[in-house]
């Protein structure tokens, strides 16, 4: 039973995920035919960042379910959380230090790509 509770957590996860990644390379195609290839590749870095750490999160905190498994699911999405942060923290050092992208794109993508799940209950009927 608790594998099929945390499938389906794990696949409502993803469907947000998805749609996030959906959203923030359209965003970024959009920017690369409008402005250029350094305003495009900015603009998928910030969506990259903020897709790829709920990913991470989404695969971690659903790993477990069930009352049997409190201490388990607990676990995994403090877990889940914490690797989320450093993930976030790590992917900025590298695309404004190491690839020296645009902020202004990289900024409003990522904050796009955080804004998405906050309006998931809008794009997906819940059972």
């Amino acid at each position: 039973m608790t594998n099929v509770l945390a499938r389906r957590g794990r696949a409502s996860a993803y469907k947000i995920v998805m749609l996030q990644a959906a959203i923030v390379g359209g965003t970024s195609i959009l920017l690369f035919v409008m402005w250029g290839v350094q305003y495009g590749l900015s603009a998928l870095a910030g969506g990259l960042i903020a897709v790829l750490p709920n990913f991470v999160f989404a695969t971690l905190a659903f790993s477990h379910a069930g009352a049997s498994a409190s201490g388990k699911v607990v676990k995994s999405l403090f877990l889940g959380e914490a690797v989320k942060l450093l993930l976030t923290i790590v992917l900025f050092a590298i695309a404004l230090g190491l690839l020296k992208m645009d902020f202004g794109p990289l900024i409003a993508t990522y904050a796009l790509g955080i804004f998405v799940p906050w309006t998931a209950p809008l794009y997906f009927k819940q059972n």
